[in-house]
């Protein structure tokens, strides 16, 4: 290129900076990167969590923990812990755990048992025994290790997403990133269909190669100005809006922050609980259709035990679904704009910068032309599908009966073929392993994944009558009654041979 690819991206927040700041790493002075902000638009800040992408985020940025954390209030976060999804199997609660490197030597062992379980007999299936980030979280403890360790951790964070915005912004602009504060008042188009440029409400237009919109819910440039449809996922998905609060610690929580995020499971949706180095961020995601939102909040304060209390709560709406092309003409759709499948287990960030880092390369291989541009909506589509997937199947496997909500949640029949197969091969107790890999779907979430959830929710048929039981129980009546019945079957055998 004779002269730099000029990318603007309209819309700040964590997707709008994450993206400035990784064009600015990958491409130098191959390219001029703009980030335009409103001034009046704050970030929505649902979830406050991540999956271990964020670690590696960093990693490729080369920002060292103690240059971002403490600045953004975050902490370690190991594990996602649910309470209450499926109380009918008699599993109250279990954790899904971040696979770590040394868990190759114990994942196998769980998934034997999940078979062992599947046949109907009864062995012990909790994820987080064995799981390394399962036992930390449990006994409180960091994935920090010494300098000699010889495998590698896995762990996401939770933070104050306000605050790592800010943070993202001061490095991106470190990186040469140009940054305005504007009203946009218009948005013209070229005869082809391209954006041609953002018209600010003092007249000025600001051009550009490319757009990136990163304007939330809104999606102002690939919805409202391109016309890109919206696939809602409203029919397998049925939470649609939010309240939030925080709580502050007591002087005991404070002094043992925990590494996990807490799933709790409430009459018409479930509740966040993330810890932060001086705070918990609370949240209740729920569906309009089955409570009132001043009902979703009267519940969420008895939850949290703050009925009484002034603290202040906002309530949120969400658009849950994705665009039908999330790189449409010359615009990429990011974060918000592009879809949005839930705050459970904390996949939006990490959709994020899959998303981004996917686009660099295809862009890069069509040297900055729209090439791979059909390519890229098939995988970036195709991605949020199988997240989705994994979400639904939350709901789907429930075992609550208390509400409507979750009866409509478990006789829900929308399900993909994907997930439909996947459920398929594990009740008629075939290969998980095998259905991910001949999906090729491993890359959303792996089979491990897949056991601690499905295993989680104590998913198995009954308990078979006849149990082994324990070698060390044995009693002689047990190896008598044992050695009879191969005698029996013996007989039978020889009887069958003769005929």
């Amino acid at each position: 290129m004779d002269k730099p690819f000029n990318i603007v991206i309209l819309g700040g927040g964590t997707a709008g900076w994450m993206a400035a700041n990784l064009f600015a790493k990958r491409w130098g002075n191959k390219v001029k990167v703009t980030l335009v902000e409103s001034p009046d638009v704050g970030i929505i800040g649902v979830g406050e969590g991540s999956t271990p992408s964020l670690k590696r985020f960093f990693e490729i940025l080369g920002i060292e923990e103690h240059q971002w954390m403490a600045r953004c209030q975050a902490t370690y976060k190991l594990n996602i812990r649910f309470n209450d999804w499926s109380p009918a199997s008699g599993i109250t609660s279990y954790s899904h755990p971040f696979p770590a490197q040394v868990d190759t030597f114990t994942k196998r062992a769980f998934m034997v048992n999940a078979q062992t379980r599947r046949m109907g007999l009864d062995t012990h299936i909790q994820p987080e025994d064995f799981l390394l980030n399962g036992v930390l979280a449990r006994q409180g403890k960091g994935p920090k290790v010494g300098a000699h360790f010889p495998f590698k951790m896995e762990y996401g964070y939770h933070f104050n997403s306000a605050l790592l915005g800010e943070f993202l912004a001061e490095y991106a602009q470190g990186l040469g990133v140009d940054y305005q504060r504007a009203h946009i008042a218009d948005i013209t188009r070229a005869e082809n269909g391209n954006i041609h440029s953002l018209v600010t409400d003092q007249g000025e237009a600001i051009s550009a190669d490319f757009f990136v919109d990163c304007t939330g819910f809104a999606g102002l440039l690939m919805e409202k100005t391109l016309g890109v449809g919206f696939n809602s996922y409203k029919e397998n998905l049925f939470n649609d809006a939010a309240v939030v609060l925080q709580t502050p610690y007591s002087t005991a929580q404070a002094a043992n922050i925990p590494v996990e995020t807490e799933s709790t499971a409430l009459s018409a949706g479930w509740c966040w609980k993330i810890p932060l180095t001086k705070r918990f961020g609370n949240g209740y995601v729920y569906s309009q259709d089955f409570v009132s939102s001043e009902q979703a909040e009267q519940e969420f304060r008895q939850h949290l035990g703050v009925l009484d209390d002034n603290v202040e709560v906002r309530h949120l709406t969400m658009k849950v679904g994705q665009l039908n092309q999330h790189w449409s003409h010359n615009c990429l759709a990011l974060g918000l704009s592009q879809g949005f499948i839930e705050p459970l287990e904390a996949t939006a960030l990490h959709l994020v910068q899959v998303s981004i880092e996917l686009f660099m390369q295809k862009l890069e291989a069509g040297q900055f032309s729209a090439q791979y541009q059909a390519e890229y909506n098939e995988l970036v589509s195709e991605r949020f599908e199988r997240v989705r997937d994994y979400i639904v199947a939350h709901y789907k496997l429930n075992t609550r009966n208390d509400t409507e909500y979750w009866r409509a949640n478990r006789d829900n029949m929308k399900l993909s073929d994907s997930l439909k197969e996947i459920l398929h091969v594990w009740y008629s107790r075939g290969d998980i392993a095998k259905e991910i890999a001949r999906q090729n779907i491993s890359s959303h979430f792996d089979e491990i994944s897949w056991h601690c959830l499905l295993a989680g929710y104590g998913a198995f048929p009954p308990l078979h009558p006849n149990q082994p039981g324990k070698g060390d129980l044995y009693q002689e009546k047990d190896i008598q009654a044992f050695l009879a019945g191969c005698a029996l079957n013996f007989q039978a055998h020889a009887e069958n041979l003769s005929a």
